[in-house]
């Protein structure tokens, strides 16, 4: 195309009609302005700043901070004065386009305030050189006088020591304002680089970002507020190893996302601005820490704790001997390319590769146990016999268990008791007792049901599907790092206010 045409969008502005003929409409086009690198810092920074201007003002997708095709140009319809002012004079109205863009991102700059600031400039300069042609005058009279009348000399001195001590103000007037300008520009500045800062803050994740906010809080992490964030960080902080991409904070973060939101690794890694690597492995090392720290949250009480703050309707039905609700749960995970892992983790009831846990409650509704996982073909029965949970029995204990749990020899052998809802044992419906006593264990052991219902809810990695690598035993350990999610998680919904009331 001959001749030169406006870049800006919905602007048909051009130099030279089809027929390659120049038409005479005044109308001018100037190049995007350079980024000049070596002429000094201050113009480095403002030519850098201008052109960046300049493209979110024109707002094209095939033009770029680096990328402005040569032939891109803009005409003098977007400028107040017809043309670009110089680069130097950021303030100027016309330092970038902003008339006719096609959509309001940019602001029409205000060429009256510009004319306004300017006078304003003109006169404190006009004053400045006034006082200091005065003062080269003061300076010639004294000097003559000093030749020829040296009292004279020294009596004018004191004279106009003493106007001035009388009206200190009048040397003043003229630097304030000049200076006003100056101090209104800085304030600017000031809330502008304290404006950025914060909203660096916010884009680093920074501690700022979720900084006495328990939204934020809850949203990122379940847990119930910011201090109980900040008591958690204090925690685990001295004990997180050393990234010089991430702070302890953020690998706390990071690995809160993964948990209760799902994200995945490469997503987490955009967000925090670090390698695909350096994500996994803060994930990985901020588990680890987790799992040591907080595992002493999932505990067996004691009876006597127990006895304390037992829920009337435990007493009322089974008196105070109840000492945990089981349940099992499982987690999917994707298909493994060894035979072998398939066929010991391929679960019948779910139809689908998965890792089993048996999970226990206290009456209350805080999770006291947590077994590791185990392949989706084991029973419930096998899991509760080789988990290690028999072993937390005490000789009178009751245990709440539903109908699949073919515990009860297993648990007598501890001199303790399984109680689950009854049979009807050929009989077309139960008897009026056993229907009642069944319709209230059915209500109480529920509870185990609602709080795996949060912990999957809360943590929603617990109800994705998880890659193969999670379910190969930690180096030099005997869990794996999926044994570890699931213990975390239900630490972490300990620290939160029960579902049982």
């Amino acid at each position: 195309m001959v001749g030169q045409c406006c870049c800006v969008s919905g602007c048909h502005s051009r130099s030279h009609n089809r027929s390659r003929e120049k038409l005479d409409n005044g109308l001018r086009f100037f190049a995007f302005p350079k980024w000049k690198k070596h002429e000094g810092k201050q113009a480095e920074e403002i030519t850098k700043r201008r052109r960046m201007a300049w493209v979110a003002a024109v707002r094209r997708k095939d033009i770029t901070f680096n990328h402005i095709p040569a032939s891109m140009k803009v005409c003098s319809l977007h400028f107040h004065s017809g043309q670009p002012a110089y680069e130097m004079l950021d303030t100027h109205p016309d330092w970038v386009p902003s008339l006719l863009l096609g959509h309001n991102e940019v602001k029409v700059t205000n060429k009256e305030r510009f004319a306004r600031q300017s006078r304003r400039r003109l006169k404190a300069h006009q004053i400045v050189e006034q006082v200091v042609k005065e003062e080269e005058e003061e300076v010639e009279v004294a000097r003559g006088e000093s030749e020829n009348r040296p009292q004279q000399e020294a009596e004018n001195t004191t004279k106009q020591e003493v106007d001035t001590a009388q009206n200190p103000d009048h040397h003043c007037v003229e630097e304030c304002a000049l200076c006003k300008s100056k101090h209104d520009e800085i304030d600017y500045l000031l809330e502008e680089n304290r404006r950025l800062s914060q909203d660096l803050d916010e884009l680093k994740m920074t501690e700022q970002f979720l900084k006495e906010d328990d939204v934020k809080v809850k949203y990122y992490t379940g847990l119930p507020g910011h201090a109980t964030f900040q008591v958690l960080l204090g925690h685990v902080k001295p004990f997180l190893p050393q990234l010089q991409e991430l702070t302890p904070f953020q690998m706390i973060l990071l690995t809160f996302m993964r948990l209760r939101l799902d994200l995945p690794l490469q997503h987490i890694s955009h967000l925090f601005r670090v390698p695909l690597e350096t994500a996994g492995a803060a994930f990985q090392d901020t588990v680890s820490v987790l799992y040591t720290r907080l595992s002493p949250l999932v505990q067996w009480p004691d009876r006597e704790s127990l006895l304390v703050s037992m829920p009337q309707p435990f007493v009322d039905t089974f008196g105070n001997r109840v000492t945990a609700i089981v349940d099992c749960f499982e987690v999917f995970v994707r298909r493994p390319s060894d035979l072998d892992v398939t066929l010991q983790t391929f679960s019948n009831y779910k139809d689908s590769r998965t890792l089993k846990y048996l999970v226990g409650i206290t009456p209350q509704g805080v999770s006291s146990f947590i077994s590791k996982g185990w392949g989706g073909g084991p029973t419930d029965k096998r899991i509760t016999e080789k988990s290690g949970f028999l072993d937390k029995l005490l000789p009178g204990d009751i245990v709440l268990a539903d109908r699949g749990f073919d515990i009860k020899d297993s648990v007598g052998l501890m001199c303790a008791e399984v109680r689950m809802s009854a049979f009807t044992r050929g009989h077309h419906q139960l008897e009026a007792k056993d229907a009642e006593e069944t319709r209230c264990m059915a209500h109480l052991r529920s509870h185990v049901q609602k709080v795996v219902g949060v912990v999957r809810n809360k943590y929603k990695i617990l109800s994705s599907t998880l890659p193969v690598t999670m379910v190969v035993p930690c180096e030099g350990e005997n869990v794996t790092p999926l044994d570890k999610v699931v213990a975390v998680c239900c630490a972490l919904t300990n620290l939160c206010p029960s579902v049982v009331k």
